[in-house]
């Protein structure tokens, strides 16, 4: 806990940095717009007058929190969200196979748990849990992008064909119902 807590300080100091620097790159004409990279949107993201910012793993079919302040102070200023890592370090690609990793991590058996929900419900619905994880986080009006981050040609191609899979509105109703995504979310209706 510490090593994450320590990592949030240095996020944030990042930001600041950054901020000071997208100021003076645009009060010297050097820059028309400026962006930051943010894995905890709990801190820095007030820092700096930015065009957008690459959110990298909190806003998904796991993590919600994203909700509650950074993509609301985003729309209210404009500013564009790109999410990084919407797989969640792997977890809402693979299912919750033995050795799936969430948040750089073995995952937990509640996160387990909770991905196996997830996927139960993807299923009943015809829908891959890797294809509502890359989508879920588009349906914000603050996101702009996701970055599944595809190695090798053959996953590129498939992220970019899950991108036009039909993901029916029933499936995420009934992903807040049971408690797996918050009510507030944006999805299609």
């Amino acid at each position: 806990m510490q090593a994450r807590q320590d990592a949030r300080l240095i996020d944030a100091e990042e930001a600041v940095r950054e901020a000071k620097f997208a100021r003076a790159s645009r009060k010297r004409n050097l820059a028309t717009r400026a962006g930051a990279t943010l894995q905890f949107t709990e801190l820095g993201f007030g820092a700096g007058d930015f065009d957008m910012f690459l959110l990298a793993g909190r806003y998904t079919l796991l993590e919600q929190e994203a909700l509650q302040s950074f993509l609301p102070y985003c729309l209210d200023r404009k500013i564009g969200v790109v999410i990084g890592g919407p797989f969640n370090s792997g977890i809402l690609a693979t299912g919750p196979k033995r050795g799936a990793r969430y948040d750089y991590q073995p995952a937990s058996p509640a996160v387990l748990e909770r991905v196996r929900r997830i996927e139960t419900i993807c299923k009943a619905h015809g829908v891959k849990l890797a294809e509502a994880a890359l989508r879920f986080p588009l349906n914000h009006p603050a996101i702009v992008s996701v970055i599944p981050g595809g190695q090798k040609p053959g996953e590129v191609r498939r992220n970019a064909a899950m991108l036009g899979a039909q993901i029916p509105a029933a499936m995420w109703r009934a992903l807040k119902a049971e408690g797996l995504l918050r009510a507030d979310a944006p999805t299609p209706r």
